[in-house]
């Protein structure tokens, strides 16, 4: 088996899912290369392959993890698959039908990087508002422009660590088996914060990103790795934005601690509440929604170094 496509899902979105199976049956990868895993993360009520055997393509398998959160269906999703590389798609992602074939050819041509992915664009259910937009990377959605860019933990001619920011997020992350065994060797599920249910916090794509690259591989974004990400109206909600900002904030600090990379120090549980006040007055979160947003995720930066 050359390829695993892997789909996490909690309670999906039946149309959305719907379309995300879709694009994986316009692929242009020859079926019988590559299949589908469709990790049916304690839905209730549970998956049921007929509900999409439209829509899916042949080589769909269902398998179930029950234990609730993301970095736990991952890691059944790795465990169960055949392929020698993996893919990882959320349960709101259409892949461009040559993504997979590119996903091979990359990793063909470079075999040195151990993780890659590439652009991911909207379709959004409404229309954001202009000042929404400073807010689209906290949706997963990026553009790094039409250039390929490789890279390592350690920069060329850099004296310390640190993450690249052409890592992958975990809409379309591709990775070699040998990369992703080093985060299934190397992880604890439980001991960082990810999603599970209706929380908001979600350190398991750069966990996974660091363990690859602690393991001596390059990471990569390709530009010609188009995907297409799902956006329901309730996403651009000022609360929502709220939140996820404050969840990822909050676990962006607790993954770069865990692995050593963080160039904030942790401070002290007890000043949390004083620094959150100060940044409300700092960042006038009553001026606005995006500076409430803002003010947010401040907020969980600082219990992010506390925690």
């Amino acid at each position: 088996m050359l390829l695993s496509v892997i789909i996490c899902a909690h309670n999906s979105h039946p149309g959305r899912l719907r379309r995300t199976l879709q694009g994986l049956r316009a692929q242009t990868l020859p079926v019988d290369r590559w299949e589908t895993l469709l990790v049916d993360n304690a839905s209730v009520p549970p998956l049921a392959p007929s509900a999409f055997a439209t829509d899916a393509p042949g080589n769909l398998r269902l398998v179930t993890e029950p234990v609730p959160g993301l970095s736990h269906a991952r890691r059944r999703g790795f465990l169960e698959a055949r392929g020698e590389f993996f893919v990882l798609v959320d349960d709101d992602n259409v892949l461009n039908p040559d993504y997979l074939s590119r996903v091979v050819e990359h990793f063909t041509a470079h075999p040195g990087i151990g993780a890659l992915g590439g652009p991911c664009r909207p379709e959004f259910e409404r229309s954001p508002e202009p000042w929404q937009n400073q807010f689209f990377d906290l949706l997963a959605l990026r553009d790094l422009g039409p250039v390929p860019v490789i890279a390592s933990l350690r920069p060329p001619g850099a004296s310390k660590d640190c993450y690249p920011l052409c890592s992958p997020v975990g809409a379309g992350m591709a990775l070699r088996r040998a990369a992703a065994q080093a985060w299934l060797d190397h992880a604890d599920p439980a001991a960082l914060t990810d999603r599970r249910g209706d929380a908001l916090t979600s350190s398991g794509d750069n966990d996974i990103v660091i363990h690859v690259l602690r393991a001596g591989w390059e990471v990569a974004y390709f530009p010609d790795l188009g995907l297409v990400h799902l956006i329901p109206a309730g996403r651009l909600d000022p609360a929502y934005l709220a939140r996820l900002n404050r969840g990822i904030q909050t676990s962006w600090m607790q993954v770069l601690t865990h692995h050593g990379l963080n160039e904030w120090p942790p401070i002290p549980a007890w000043t949390v509440p004083l620094r959150q006040a100060k940044a409300w007055f700092t960042h006038r979160a009553w001026s606005s929604p995006a500076a409430y947003i803002r003010w947010q995720g401040a907020c969980g930066h600082f219990q992010g170094r506390a925690s």
